[in-house]
């Protein structure tokens, strides 16, 4: 099976049921300049094969030794890195910056059923928080919308996209993973699917036209050939979705704008000079969509740096979805 970079629970699972052992270390904690945020993950074999990352490098090889531990004694742990600016440095936290990481054993702390509920939800595009007490080592999942007092909580972190301690409690956020949909088999397409697989997208590119949208133009993507309102309808456009049309084409953009504007997409940028965009804009009025809207449209998509490229292009989409996401 192969198991992307950012499938860490899931690559956990896969050692666990190999039976190589499996340990998953979570940041919980940061102050001053931590080069990793709160709920960034490492999972660890017993073999010592590594995914993910607490630090960025610098205290990862501590964080692996406790790890093996954990897998001997079944013990979880928490770790703390960076006290002072000397020990910082001793650990490669250069800039004084300190992390808390916990160590838990599959198995022995995070039980194989919990596991696999917490990848059964992701691979079903569910928002769901690991809830753990590093005090008493209780944990559970949590769902926005549950019957569970940290319910709440874990609804407005989904919302923000951020883990953190809820008064005793660590919420290990797992949001629904990133996609986006591309519209327009055109050169700018190339790039631009393979930046945002690197940025954790998992991207589809539609468009009706096969001999545009082939394998030999992009091998190994994800290709819809149906008319892109009914390929968007099937995507089921979510908040963690980015939609980006790029066929200048009115018959095939605007039934795809139309179903992503529909919708709680996160994203909609659209290819296009300004004066195209007006013609787009008074296509939409008069199909009654609002100033609002249509307001929500990134047109001439990008942020302008003055791109010339397909590859430039690219750049300036990926870098405006983005400052979309984290800045809302």
């Amino acid at each position: 099976m192969s198991i992307s970079h950012d499938q860490l629970p899931e690559q956990a699972l896969a050692w666990h049921r190999a039976g190589k052992g499996a340990v998953i270390a979570t940041v919980v904690e940061t102050w001053g300049s931590a080069p990793r945020p709160v709920g960034s993950q490492l999972v660890i074999s017993g073999e010592a094969e590594l995914a993910g990352s607490v630090s960025g490098g610098c205290v990862e090889g501590a964080v692996v030794a406790e790890a093996l531990d954990a897998i001997e004694t079944g013990q979880a742990t928490s770790m703390t890195f960076g006290v002072s600016d000397d020990e910082a440095f001793a650990v490669g936290l250069a800039c004084g910056g300190q992390i808390r990481v916990i160590v838990e054993p599959v198995g022995a702390h995070i039980s194989e059923d919990l596991l696999a509920e917490l990848v059964a939800a992701r691979a079903a595009r569910t928002a769901v928080a690991l809830a753990v007490n590093p005090d008493t080592w209780e944990r559970r999942l949590v769902r926005p919308g549950a019957d569970d007092p940290l319910a709440s909580a874990v609804t407005a972190r989904a919302r923000a996209d951020k883990s953190g301690f809820e008064e005793a409690w660590f919420l290990g956020l797992h949001n629904p993973p990133l996609r986006m949909v591309v519209v327009g088999a055109v050169h700018i397409a190339q790039p631009l699917l393979t930046m945002a697989r690197l940025a954790g997208y998992d991207p589809v590119l539609v468009d009706p036209r096969e001999a545009f949208a082939s394998a030999a133009r992009f091998p190994g993507e994800t290709l819809v050939h149906e008319w892109p309102d009914a390929a968007l309808a099937a995507e089921g456009l979510d908040a963690r979705t980015a939609v980006v049309t790029l066929t200048h084409d009115p018959k095939l953009d605007d039934p795809a704008i139309k179903v992503a504007l529909a919708s709680e997409c996160f994203y909609l940028g659209c290819l296009g000079s300004t004066r195209t965009h007006a013609k787009r804009v008074a296509r939409l009025e008069e199909s009654g969509f609002t100033p609002d809207q249509i307001g929500r449209i990134h047109a001439p998509v990008g942020l302008n740096i003055g791109a010339k490229s397909p590859a430039e292009i690219a750049i300036s989409v990926m870098a405006q979805i983005t400052e979309r996401l984290r800045r809302p």
